[in-house]
């Protein structure tokens, strides 16, 4: 299986996915975005990100699902969970679940985007 330093970003929504990818392309990260969790599960059976971002409300795959098959699967993957729905539950549901951080939206870019190199160097420590 093949790793690359990417970040890969899952929400359903259009423009999350697009604020984000040409936040990160500004400061060099590769991106990869994908509409839901369908696809990423797909996606790492030939390779893994370094950072994986999520929205936690999306159909068929929801966030909370794809975390529990990263955390399964790839243990020291930091998974950064974001949803519009900043309710207590969700972040303690992803903490529990084994979310490196909660990014609850509408979020700073900026704060985002620290928030994502400070997966890419906690995961660059790990591994």
């Amino acid at each position: 299986m093949k790793h690359s330093e990417t970040v890969w970003v899952v929400d359903d929504d259009r423009s999350i996915r697009w604020v984000l990818e040409k936040a990160l392309s500004k400061e060099h990260i590769e991106t990869h975005t994908f509409e839901n969790g369908k696809g990423v599960l797909k996606k790492l059976r030939d390779e893994y990100p370094t950072v994986l971002v999520t929205d936690i409300r999306m159909p068929e795959v929801d966030g909370l699902q794809l975390l529990d098959h990263l955390k399964r699967d790839h243990p020291t993957l930091p998974v950064i969970v974001m949803t519009a729905h900043s309710d207590l539950d969700s972040a303690v549901a992803s903490f529990q679940g084994g979310a490196f951080e909660y990014l609850p939206k509408p979020f700073d870019v900026d704060e985002a985007i620290s928030l994502i190199k400070r997966g890419i160097t906690h995961y660059q420590e790990l591994n």
